[in-house]
């Protein structure tokens, strides 16, 4: 008799629940945590895809194009202006970026803290804690990019 660990999802059913897409054929490049007991940090999942058939999902549930936003531009990339410089905020424990320079893609932006009245994403960087789910396609290379923090 096996025994098998129960209620255990896949990394691709995580991603496909939270993006609303089929990433099941999907082949797990990484998977980064640093989630704590109490459930704060940072993870990055990055599945490669054969084929394009994510993409027309994404087209299909309207992402947004690149150019990145500005925010999501500052979680991923970081920038910089007169005031200083801001993020990245989506890296490693040596403060490396989790995701490469994408050219080509498009993005999702979940915000899991949105207050009432006001609009998704509209002050998550003046927020004294993140929460949010970040999906990035980059279209030149068939990757998907799924990364979530909770601080």
């Amino acid at each position: 008799m096996s025994i098998t660990a129960c209620g255990r999802k896949d990394t691709r059913d995580i991603v496909s629940e939270v993006l609303s897409l089929d990433a099941s054929g999907g082949s797990e490049i990484l998977n980064y945590d640093t989630h704590s007991g109490n459930g704060d940090g940072t993870s990055c999942i990055v599945l490669h895809f054969k084929e394009d058939a994510v993409l027309k999902e994404i087209q299909e549930n309207k992402w947004n194009a690149f150019p990145l936003d500005e925010t999501v531009k500052t979680l991923v990339y970081g920038t910089e202006d007169g005031g200083g410089k801001y993020g990245p905020y989506l890296t490693d424990q040596d403060g490396n970026p989790l995701i490469p320079e994408i050219r080509n893609g498009y993005y999702r932006l979940i915000d899991r803290q949105i207050k009432m009245g006001e609009a998704s994403g509209a002050d998550i960087l003046h927020r004294n804690s993140f929460n949010f789910d970040l999906g990035l396609y980059d279209a030149d290379t068939n990757t998907l990019y799924f990364c979530r923090m909770y601080t």
